[in-house]
């Protein structure tokens, strides 16, 4: 009986958590977050894995702390592999004026997903390595990391930020402090009727009838969702037609299906990977049968209950 609930608890550990422990304890988690819904402008710490890429002084992506040495970004933010004159901002929250709580950083290597096309936008992900480690703060933490399996259900409830533009088409400046948005989980037939290249690597998030989107400036940035109490990371903002235009959605990079990759690029302190299941509805039922064996560990237990009763 010992051994059979060893195997329960063992069970239970793998469905919650997937990959190594090493950054479990922090990553997800906002202190400063407290709102349920969103505005325009975010307040100073909400997302504290939020990163701003820098060259010659200026931002040009955006991108995501996921443990202390390692941004995920987007693939085409980056034509070569130079370091030369790259800088990323973390705990930043205005692109003017001071910023107490931010920390800049060099960056020592650009890996680029190596079947990154950029016909298509698939794989469009690349990590960066920082120069130096990176001292968390309440301003300053990594995000989770979906791993893979991870189901983002069609609806699931999800945000974006970033420094992009507000509009597309129109010549407005970009927003000095971070930017918030919320936006739905798209099917993959809906998008798909959207962009016929399309591919499993990528998922899709907006309004049928727009007005909510990333942008220019955006790319590279997360989209997350909550899951229980932490983040978890679900795509890196990647292209669209236009920005928030009805029945086209913004394209992210779905960051599950990269679990693998990412693990061999980092030898230590592996980013926090966390299976989730997301607030909407899930196109198909592949998540009975994920947890028929943990179901299977728990009947013994509460039958009893049952007979008793």
């Amino acid at each position: 009986m010992e051994g059979k609930m060893l195997i329960c608890a063992v069970l239970l550990l793998v469905v919650l958590v997937s990959g190594n422990n090493a950054q479990l304890d922090v990553c997800g988690t906002a202190p400063l977050n407290t709102k349920i819904v969103g505005g325009e402008d975010a307040p100073a710490g909400s997302w504290p894995w939020q990163a701003s890429l820098h060259r010659s002084g200026r931002h040009f992506c955006g991108g995501s702390l996921i443990n202390n040495q390692w941004i995920l970004t987007a693939a085409h933010c980056f034509s070569s592999t130079s370091t030369f004159g790259l800088v990323v901002y973390l705990g930043r929250d205005t692109q003017q004026g001071l910023n107490l709580n931010e920390q800049a950083l060099g960056v020592s290597e650009v890996v680029r997903h190596p079947d990154y096309n950029d016909a298509n936008s698939d794989n469009d992900i690349t990590l960066l390595k920082l120069s130096s480690t990176v001292s968390f703060t309440n301003y300053i933490r990594p995000v989770c990391l979906a791993a893979n399996g991870s189901d983002f259900q069609t609806g699931t409830t999800c945000w974006v930020t970033g420094w992009g533009t507000i509009s597309s088409g129109v010549p407005l400046p970009s927003p000095q402090r971070l930017q918030e948005v919320t936006v739905p989980i798209v099917s993959q037939n809906t998008c798909r009727d959207a962009y016929s290249t399309l591919t499993s690597n990528m998922i899709c998030a907006g309004l049928s009838e727009g007005g909510k989107d990333s942008c220019q400036g955006d790319s590279g940035g997360p989209l997350v969702s909550k899951n229980a109490s932490r983040w978890v990371l679900g795509g890196v903002v990647s292209f669209g037609r236009g920005c928030a235009e009805p029945n086209f959605p913004g394209v992210y990079a779905r960051v599950s299906e990269y679990e693998d990759w990412i693990k061999t690029q980092i030898s230590s302190d592996q980013p926090g990977f966390v299976s989730f299941t997301g607030n909407g509805v899930s196109a198909s039922s592949p998540s009975i049968a994920h947890s028929l064996p943990l179901l299977l560990c728990i009947l013994p237990v509460l039958l009893p209950l049952f007979v008793l009763s």
